[in-house]
């Protein structure tokens, strides 16, 4: 089977904006939610998103069909951009965190709902990087164990097993979730 974004990337190899408004379209909600569970950060995943965008203008002119699918290619820049912005965060030291407005609802609403999608993305957070990695890919990003083992350059039996660990971990942190 051929890659479904081979052609698309040629036109925006070409420079056709209507090629690039589709490319945009169809890779940026999943970009943002990959670096948006990888970071914890809206923000910082919009800006991960962007970064990705522009290196995919700038290599689309060099795109070889065949070497890898452009997904996969792209799954491993947006994930390598996050790392270096979580690398950095281990790098800066804060006196105080930063203010932050509660974008949640309403205070009578949805608290509950509210409380477990923390506590979920918390327990995510947690979790050592290559073992979010491939939760992420997998259950949030829906790739397959083939496909996320390539994105990750790791055998799908190493995929499968850094699943394992990380289904365990959020299983032990979450278990008081399935009481209520």
């Amino acid at each position: 089977m051929g890659d479904p974004d081979e052609q698309l990337l040629a036109r925006v190899a070409q420079g056709d904006p209507a090629a690039v408004r589709a490319l945009v379209a169809r890779k940026l909600p999943r970009l943002l939610s990959l670096a948006g569970r990888m970071l914890g950060d809206d923000r910082e995943a919009e800006d991960v998103a962007q970064e990705a965008f522009l290196r995919i203008w700038k290599q689309a002119p060099r795109w070889r069909p065949g070497a890898a699918r452009f997904d996969t290619w792209l799954h491993r820049v947006a994930l390598n951009l996050c790392y270096d912005r979580l690398r950095r965060r281990r790098e800066l030291a804060f006196a105080d965190p930063p203010d932050r407005a509660d974008e949640g609802p309403a205070p009578d609403r949805g608290l509950e709902a509210l409380d477990t999608g923390r506590r979920v993305a918390a327990a995510l957070q947690a979790l050592p990087e290559r073992q979010r990695e491939a939760v992420v890919l997998c259950h949030y990003q829906e790739l397959g164990n083939i496909e996320a083992a390539a994105v990750m350059g790791v055998s799908v039996e190493a995929l499968e097993s850094l699943l394992g660990r990380g289904r365990r971990a959020l299983r032990a942190a979450l278990a008081d979730l399935k009481a209520t």
